[in-house]
């Protein structure tokens, strides 16, 4: 026993910053304090880039047409999917930009100091299987580049593996690319900016030589924009909606947690127009340009090649040592770019959220690497095994991410107007006014449950094609995302109305207003270091208020 507490004891994360216990906080949930705070427009801008400019989105085309949608039907949908998201992306980073809070701890005063969890778990699970996702993804392009150099690649490991999507070549490249990534998850957050700019320049270059490639040396459109295909959906327009949601569904992840990112924004407009200016952007051109390169190499390849790795290796085996060359360095090209999506997105979310968890043992590292450790056991060639089911993979979470989303934002701008005790987002008992009911808010998830029911038909319809539902409760399953986002907000606002949390109330109704409650706890967590000194006993405010940026005033 003494031996274990020992162990537990050389394994603890430190902090240094006052009093608050180990079980709330440690220096990487903390606020964000200015000397970590080092992410500016061009920051976010590359984030973006990289987060919407890779496979995925690329092949977001192909989970759409596979719906009946025409080519430009498609197009419609990523548009307005990109920029509802958008909307979403920026209103929720908000407490990140001016608290610099990260997710796990801005759902304390939505959910309570306990009640955080489940949301936190949720975003957990969603980490490891986005991780693998990304992380198998990566493999197919470590084959590309070895199949580059070494023509065959399947009739030179012999395969002696028998699941569905999988090889033992392909789970070998899938093994090099984990192990590649590892060095990368070491990287902190607040010193990411480096290898975002290197992300950004290879992948913009490579798919700007692709499109022109492509449309260059094409024999006319394929079918892939040729075609009239049928629609699933009696309604063009339903199929069109679904579209939209599952386009949302697709990012709902990182929406839910952008918070995460904001928290580093040396000033919020940073934080806000380096979003506004990219989120939209990157996501439609990338997906507009995976139309167009499949439907220009469609007649030459025989087939519409929607897998960019595929399309290398079809471009490979037509041509001869420029074509493998020119293989390689697009497949290094694509594993830069799903170390971009994969490390900030999905390994450091989960680091974020673990770190939360267990703040007295865990910190952003070691929760990311935990995150990549834990995601081995999902099996990701099984979940990219056709377009119908990634998409089911993009849109069906978004029931649940949706409703959470909505607590979250309602929560803010509604609730709370803007007014968060950063103080009390720390404080494990009845001295904090995000207790509420036992360390959790009943309120949110009462109104969670209600706005996840009416969807529920659809997602298990969804996931269980042997099940059938009637068309409207299909329909209803169609908006899930934005139905249970407004039902999640309604109830919630009004559950908080009609039956108030007396010290949220009495905080948010005080005399201070949003901006100056801001420049408040800002001064007060700018006292402390990044190794975490003493934070002030006493409330600094500001002798200017102004001193924090309010853009913009109505938010």
């Amino acid at each position: 026993m003494a031996r274990l507490t020992g162990l537990l004891k050389k394994l603890e994360v430190p902090y240094e910053g006052g009093t608050l216990p180990n079980r709330w906080i440690n220096n990487d949930i903390k606020p964000i304090e200015k000397g970590r705070r080092t992410w500016t427009f061009w920051t976010f801008h590359n984030l973006w880039v990289l987060t919407n400019t890779n496979i995925s989105t690329y092949m977001t085309g192909s989970s759409l047409i596979a719906l009946g949608l025409t080519w430009w039907q498609a197009i419609i949908v990523i548009i307005v999917g990109a920029i509802l998201s958008t909307v979403f992306i920026v209103l929720n980073s908000m407490p990140g930009a001016f608290y610099h809070l990260g997710f796990p701890i801005a759902n304390r005063y939505v959910w309570g100091m306990y009640g955080s969890s489940f949301v936190i778990y949720n975003r957990i699970l969603l980490s490891l299987v986005w991780y693998a996702v990304q992380a198998w993804i990566g493999g197919q392009c470590v084959y590309v580049c070895l199949e580059a150099i070494w023509p065959n690649l399947e009739d030179r490991i012999p395969n002696h593996l028998h699941a569905t999507g999988l090889t033992s070549a392909s789970f070998l490249t899938y093994w090099i690319f984990c192990l590649i990534s590892l060095p990368l998850i070491w990287i902190r957050p607040h010193k990411l900016k480096a290898f975002l700019y290197i992300g950004v320049a290879s992948i913009m270059i490579f798919e700007i030589v692709l499109l022109i490639w492509a449309l260059a040396t094409m024999d006319g459109f394929g079918d892939t924009i040729t075609g009239h295909p049928d629609t699933q959906d009696t309604s063009v327009g339903w199929s069109i909606m679904y579209g939209i949601i599952s386009a949302i569904g697709g990012i709902a992840a990182g929406i839910l947690n952008q918070s995460d990112y904001a928290r580093f924004t040396r000033r919020p407009r940073d934080a806000i127009y380096g979003q506004l200016a990219s989120a939209a952007t990157y996501s439609i051109l990338s997906s507009v340009v995976g139309i167009l390169v499949t439907a220009a190499t469609q007649r030459r390849y025989g087939a519409p090649l929607w897998s960019l790795p595929d399309l290398l290796i079809a471009m490979m085996h037509a041509g001869g040592s420029r074509s493998r060359a020119a293989g390689f360095f697009g497949g290094v090209a694509l594993v830069i770019s799903q170390w971009g999506i994969n490390i900030p997105g999905n390994a450091l979310s989960g680091g974020f959220d673990l770190a939360a968890t267990f703040p007295g043992y865990i910190n952003i590292r070691r929760g990311a690497y935990i995150t990549a450790l834990l995601s081995m056991v999902v099996n990701p060639w099984q979940l990219l095994a056709t377009a119908s089911t990634f998409l089911a993979v993009l849109s069906s979470y978004g029931v649940f991410l949706g409703p959470m989303t909505g607590l979250m934002i309602s929560s803010y701008y509604i609730v709370n107007r803007r007014k968060i005790n950063v103080d009390d987002l720390f404080k494990g008992n009845k001295t904090s006014i995000y207790w509420y009911s036992y360390g959790i808010n009943w309120r949110a998830p009462l109104a969670w449950a209600i706005s996840v029911f009416p969807c529920m038909p659809g997602f298990v319809s969804n996931v269980n094609n042997d099940i059938h539902i009637s068309i409207g409760w299909t329909r209803v399953y169609y908006l899930s995302f934005l139905v249970g986002f407004a039902i999640a907000a309604v109830v919630f606002v009004a559950l908080h109305h009609f039956f108030p949390a007396p010290s949220v109330k009495d905080f948010v109704l005080g005399p201070a207003t949003a901006k100056q409650v801001m420049a408040e706890y800002q001064a007060r967590w700018d006292a402390t270091e990044e190794n975490g000194i003493a934070i002030p006993s006493e409330t600094v405010v500001p002798k200017d208020a102004h001193d924090v940026e309010s853009f913009p005033k109505d938010i």
